[in-house]
């Protein structure tokens, strides 16, 4: 019992150092690529822009400020304790782009908009890996995405933020929103990077009379795990084991090579996985 607890008291220290670290990796964008060119990347600290630009107001005060409905909705939707850590999130990350003490580092749009999505993007994915968001149009995304699951967290972001986009090509300006919207996809890509993984490893699935040939050879030559699934040929009505198995980027010529061997009239087809965790893999514990 007291295990757990000093297990529970870590998890829950490290999940609050996650939400700094992203917070202050994402809010350093700000002033470091993306105020300096007028570069709205969506969501609301994208009409924060809109107003700095307009009236020179800060663009994390305003973002707060405007975060305020959205999380009483994230509060009923999600409960406290996500609620609470996307309190702490909100308000670091507008804090983090209102008072780093940092400068702008290029004046180039484009080197801007790349470098300021890299860090947007990885910031917010860090912070909703830890259990929270930063309010705005990703706590929706988030809402949503509970919702609607096969809609990852990263499209549902481009989606709504163009619309914010399309404001800001009105009132800051055509090039700016245009160089936006290449912000926005960079940043969404790396939310889903480190959300879902860098899909280095590949799920095969292969249809073969000698199954039992290339099942073993996998499990003995390369180490790997196999799962037999029942098949069924819609043509010919034969029950046939489908073998799936999980391998890295690197082993896929391996198991290849190994089908090819056995039976060069075997059907394969690659898939990527976007995560592979447990034996073999990232560990489990780790996901907690």
């Amino acid at each position: 019992m007291l295990q757990q607890l000093k297990d529970r008291k870590k998890e829950v220290f490290l999940s609050y150092l996650m939400i700094v670290i992203g917070c202050v990796i994402g809010g350093i964008a700000y002033p470091l690529f993306l105020t300096p060119c007028g570069i709205a990347p969506g969501g609301l600290t994208g009409v924060g822009m809109i107003f700095h630009h307009l009236f020179g107001w800060p663009v994390g005060t305003v973002s707060l400020l405007l975060n305020v409905p959205l999380f009483i909705l994230s509060y009923r939707q999600m409960g406290p304790v996500f609620a609470f850590r996307s309190l702490v999130a909100m308000t670091l990350f507008s804090l983090s782009i209102d008072i780093l003490p940092v400068g702008p580092m290029t004046t180039d749009p484009l080197l801007a908009t790349l470098f300021g999505g890299v860090l947007l993007g990885i910031g917010l994915g860090i912070i909703m890996r830890a259990g929270a968001t930063t309010g705005g149009t990703d706590m929706l995304a988030r809402l949503i995405h509970k919702k609607i699951s096969f809609l990852s967290v990263g499209v549902l972001l481009f989606s709504m933020d163009c619309i914010v986009i399309l404001a800001a090509a009105v009132f800051i300006g055509a090039n700016e929103a245009l160089y936006a919207i290449i912000d926005i996809y960079v940043s969404s890509r790396l939310i889903d990077v480190v959300l879902i993984g860098m899909t280095a490893d590949k799920a095969c699935f292969i249809i073969s009379e000698a199954w039992e040939k290339v099942a073993q050879r996998i499990l003995n030559d390369m180490g790997r795990g196999a799962t037999l699934l029942k098949g069924r040929g819609a043509w010919s009505r034969e029950d046939r084991p489908v073998i799936m198995s999980v391998v890295s980027r690197n082993e896929l010529s391996t198991i290849k090579k190994i089908v090819q061997e056995e039976d060069e009239s075997a059907f394969m087809f690659v898939t990527e996985a976007y995560e592979a965790l447990g034996e073999g893999f990232s560990s489990l514990k780790e996901e907690k």
